[in-house]
């Protein structure tokens, strides 16, 4: 594996060179090809976010080479806007049309599902998920009888595991004793609000409401003063993109200063490094993500410094101050691609065989943190508490915190009381002291 600052010496190819390296090349026969699909949200609200997914891709692309198990890599890119069907439609065309040879796909909970399902339609490819974190996509939903995908693994943890520590850390060291909600009314969203409720209300906090709003949301005006008039130690807003800054700038205009508590891609750069005034009230936030810009490992601080230094052309023109959790779960995604088709030298014969079998039995030294699977090839891995703070420059980054090692999915509840918890939804899970 790969260590520290060394394993990015050879990082220097543009997205533009990369690119044409390996898109309609006519040196390479097609046998000494791979073709690589991959989707991102280049639409609608989470634009930003897929920009800087697709980053995390690029420069794990440049770090192989642009090859993988000996031959060259082509990339296919699907377009999506977060939405289920754009997400099929994507993949339905890469997979069905372009015939890539592995999928990486896709960025959001609610598209995760939908890949999920299309996987168990297309046995011949192994999908690896992008960047998405809804719990169904790996853990399926045991009340409904549906089961994971035996053709569908993800090197991020969901957002669940995003907020392993948070709930205890709100409780018992910031003393946010009653909270509120708002989220965005879709499956990521309901999976991480899942696990800030079984480890806050187990602690002994209480959540007096909840508030969901659609994906795509402008106009807060009829949300904030339901947030205004709860009597709450503080706030949670589990927003993203472009929704999480209206958000703030209708929050303040109306007056609103709670203490507030972040959801993973609230406080990620997607957020911090938006232009104006709004994200100032941030500062202060505490929120838990599989990332924090600070972390001092020289395998973080090494691929920070690819992404900042990288030329900024093609998807690097409008790179944020620092990678945010879209393009290091983009980047541990083909980056576990690569390496696995290394180690069976890009053999994808026999249903892809000894391929997923490489990617099963993975021990990835990602720049996050150590990365296994579990046996719904769903990442094992490391999370971060932090707080916003302002670096020497002025920038917003996320501050370690708290440091929780080894999150498995089921958060350390056994299965029994876990599968009450699926599928997460609106008011689901309960808040209760115990769960047993």
């Amino acid at each position: 594996m790969h260590k520290g600052i060394e394993r990015y010496k050879s990082i220097g190819l543009s997205v533009a060179v990369a690119l044409a390296a390996t898109v309609g090349s006519g040196s390479v026969n097609a046998g000494d090809k791979l073709k690589i699909g991959v989707t991102a949200t280049l639409e609608g609200t989470y634009t930003v976010l897929g920009e800087d997914g697709m980053r995390g891709y690029m420069l794990a692309l440049e770090k192989h080479g642009g090859k993988a198990g000996g031959k060259e890599i082509e990339t296919i890119v699907g377009s999506t806007d977060a939405t289920p069907d754009s997400a099929v439609r994507a993949a339905k065309k890469l997979v069905e049309q372009d015939k890539v040879d592995v999928l990486i796909s896709p960025l959001s909970g609610a598209e995760g599902i939908a890949i999920r399902d299309y996987s168990k339609t297309q046995p011949q490819i192994t999908v690896i998920n992008a960047a998405s974190g809804a719990v169904e996509t790996t853990y399926g939903d045991p009340s409904a009888g549906i089961t994971p995908s035996p053709t569908f693994y993800r090197f991020n943890m969901d957002g669940a595991q995003w907020h392993a520590g948070l709930g205890d850390y709100i409780y018992n060291v910031k003393h946010y004793k009653k909270i509120a909600t708002i989220a965005e009314d879709y499956a990521f969203t309901y999976t991480q609000v899942m696990g800030l409720t079984v480890e806050y209300c187990k602690a002994g906090g209480q959540i007096t409401k909840r508030l969901w709003v659609p994906l795509g949301t402008k106009d807060f005006s009829s949300y904030i003063p339901e947030l205004l008039s709860e009597d709450v130690d503080a706030i949670y807003l589990g927003l993203g993109g472009a929704d999480a800054v209206n958000f703030l700038n209708q929050y303040q205009q109306a007056g609103g200063n709670a203490k507030l508590i972040g959801g993973s891609i609230m406080i990620d750069q997607t957020v911090l490094s938006s232009k104006g005034k709004a994200k100032e009230a941030l500062i202060g936030t505490v929120s838990a993500s599989g990332m924090a810009d600070n972390d001092p490992s020289p395998a973080w601080q090494a691929f920070v410094k690819a992404y900042q230094q990288h030329p900024k052309t093609g998807y690097f023109k409008n790179a944020f101050n620092s990678p945010s959790l879209l393009a290091v779960n983009y980047y541990d995604a083909t980056d576990a691609v690569f390496n696995a088709l290394d180690q069976v030298n890009g053999d994808l014969s026999d249903g892809n065989k000894k391929f997923r079998n490489a990617l099963q039995n993975m021990v990835l030294d990602a720049p996050n943190g150590r990365i296994t699977l579990d046996e719904n090839r769903q990442a094992i891995g490391t999370n971060f508490v932090t707080e916003v703070v302002k670096d020497a420059n002025g920038n917003l980054i996320s501050k370690v915190v708290k440091v929780v090692p080894n999150v498995q999915q089921r958060l350390g509840f056994s299965k029994a009381v876990y599968d009450k918890f699926i599928p997460p939804g609106r008011t689901n899970p309960p808040c209760k002291k115990n769960y047993d």
